[in-house]
């Protein structure tokens, strides 16, 4: 496989966790993929703005939130945000300081 065929099928991958995060599984939410996975939503949020200033585009965590989810973080927790408990809460704390955190 050529260079650029890997690149397409790698971003093609991409856009299809993507759309199915976003609009095949609502439901799911964030704190419960940070708990079980060690990523979420706003974790490729990051992930997609860190390689736009690796190469060399201006983009803050706002702008590469709102490109990732297709809207605002008001319109995401406003329609598809539920309450997370007290365990969940401690579960993310952990979560976030294993996976995020730390690794900075």
């Amino acid at each position: 496989m050529d260079k650029q065929t890997e690149i397409e099928i790698q971003a093609a991958a991409f856009r299809r966790l993507q759309k199915h995060l976003m609009e095949e599984r609502t439901d799911v939410q964030n704190i419960d993929l940070m708990n079980m996975a060690g990523f979420c939503r706003n974790c490729l949020a990051r992930w997609y703005q860190e390689a736009a200033n690796e190469r060399g585009i201006d983009m803050d965590k706002t702008a590469a939130r709102e490109a990732f989810y297709g809207m605002t973080m008001a319109e995401w927790k406003a329609g598809y945000q539920t309450e997370a408990g007290p365990g969940k809460q401690a579960e993310f704390e952990v979560s976030l300081k294993e996976n995020v955190t730390d690794k900075q």
